[in-house]
């Protein structure tokens, strides 16, 4: 069996030495680069099945690097390196395409652990390409009890008893797919394809001929006819996902496919009828959009016709509880562990968490306890620690970790001045500490 091939990219000759040495002592087949262009060169010309991306690195950091494998679709699975203290920008780079995020200094377990989490989601991924494209059986229903949900649910199955357009807005991670694929199972189109496209996942020219479809030698590299999403989709449901990213060329042409009801392939001359149903969803302020220019108003008002906003999880902590059963369910049906439950602590300090990464983090986090944790249910140290600090100081703001080391030097200080009878040097001897920090 053909070993797995990682690229490491880190500008720190220690770490690649480090870090390549140890992925070859477990088998992997290992590359390494010393900035984000040497990495991108490498991604185009020989692509790893898996990539190390260090954050901050010269010429090109790996934020950088995440959006032009997402733009050039570059296919390939990227874990971000992060120093201590960086996860709200590690979150960022999952925003932007990582799959997870590895933290310095590292914890070797938990390298193996997530590289190999990470290798086998690929192999999934790209074993299941086409089926995931299509519809999802097994894809759930909204979860969720809170009355923003159960009121969203209400007029989301309104909806798909009509053909009408619904635009579904919402930050990344609240479920905007989940909400489309939902509506496309409670209407009459059930039986037929549900596709999903992510328009800001490839370039201008890519996306066209995804959308679209293209003749053979309709450009270089076309050696044959390709059907597009529109004609797979047709008599179900089409998912424009993220549609503010697409150009302003491409909208033109999205729009007179919603008027008319029909297409031509990329290099073609026939046009093609099409019956498909349009979904489409956006994290991004279409009047600010449009305002700008970026977004035509025409489009905006043809898709407009029904609309649902997804909320961030914060507006609906009442729902983690059912969230957090949920994914630990499927995280534990697939990897046959016998965790069948989340402690009371555990889901309290869950409910407390701001979620900037919402149902998404949540889901990833409920998948890095079932996989780190050693017991048969989650407690909180399988959580990471930033979300049990903020949860803590959320609750208490002494009681987070930084406010008990706080309260524990202010407890060490009075005990070592009551023995020095008030005396601040004799108790800075006491503490092995200089005069002037222990008064400070």
């Amino acid at each position: 069996m053909k070993s797995a091939r990682i690229l490491i990219a880190d500008d720190d000759p220690d770490i690649l030495q480090v870090l390549g040495d140890r992925l070859s002592a477990q088998g992997y087949d290992v590359a390494t680069a010393r900035d984000g262009i040497e990495a991108l060169e490498t991604l185009r010309s020989d692509p790893p099945d898996l990539v190390l991306l260090d954050l901050m690195m010269p010429r090109m950091g790996g934020m950088e690097v995440l959006q032009r494998i997402r733009e050039e679709n570059l296919d390939v699975t990227a874990l971000v390196i992060t120093a201590t203290g960086s996860v709200r920008t590690a979150v960022d780079a999952m925003r932007n395409g990582a799959y997870d995020f590895l933290m310095k200094p590292f914890d070797p377990q938990q390298i193996s652990l997530t590289i190999k989490k990470a290798l086998e989601r690929e192999g999934l991924r790209r074993r299941n390409r086409l089926l995931t494209s299509q519809i999802s059986e097994s894809a759930p229903d909204l979860v969720g009890q809170s009355p923003v949900m159960r009121e969203i649910a209400a007029t989301a199955k309104k909806a798909a008893e009509a053909r009408s357009t619904v635009l579904i807005l919402g930050e990344s991670g609240t479920g905007k797919e989940v909400l489309a694929r939902s509506i496309h199972r409670w209407s009459d189109r059930r039986d037929n394809p549900f596709v999903a496209v992510n328009c800001v996942a490839l370039s201008e020219d890519l996306l066209e001929s995804e959308m679209f479809g293209h003749e053979k030698g309709a450009f270089t590299g076309a050696v044959q006819r390709k059907a597009g999403k529109f004609e797979v989709a047709d008599g179900g449901t089409l998912f424009l996902d993220e549609i503010a990213e697409m150009k302003a060329e491409l909208q033109a042409k999205l729009l007179r496919v919603l008027q008319e009801h029909r297409f031509e392939r990329v290099g073609g001359t026939r046009s093609l009828d099409v019956d498909v149903r349009i979904l489409a969803a956006t994290n991004r302020d279409l009047d600010a959009a449009m305002a700008s220019g970026t977004f035509r108003q025409d489009l905006y008002f043809r898709l407009n016709v029904i609309t649902l906003r997804m909320p961030p999880l914060r507006e609906r902590r009442e729902d983690i509880p059912l969230l957090q059963d949920y994914f630990l369910g499927r995280f534990a049906s697939d990897t046959k562990r016998r965790v069948n439950r989340v402690s009371t602590e555990t889901t309290r300090l869950l409910m407390n968490y701001d979620w900037p990464g919402n149902v998404r983090e949540l889901e990833n986090t409920i998948e890095r306890a079932l996989v780190l944790g050693q017991d048969e249910e989650i407690v909180p140290d399988d959580l990471p620690a930033h979300i049990v600090d903020q949860a803590m100081r959320e609750e208490d703001p002494d009681a987070s970790f930084h406010g008990q080391v706080r309260r524990l030097k202010a407890d060490l200080i009075r005990e070592a001045l009551r023995q020095a009878g008030g005396h601040q040097r004799r108790a800075a001897d006491l503490l092995g500490l200089n005069p002037t920090y222990l008064s400070r």
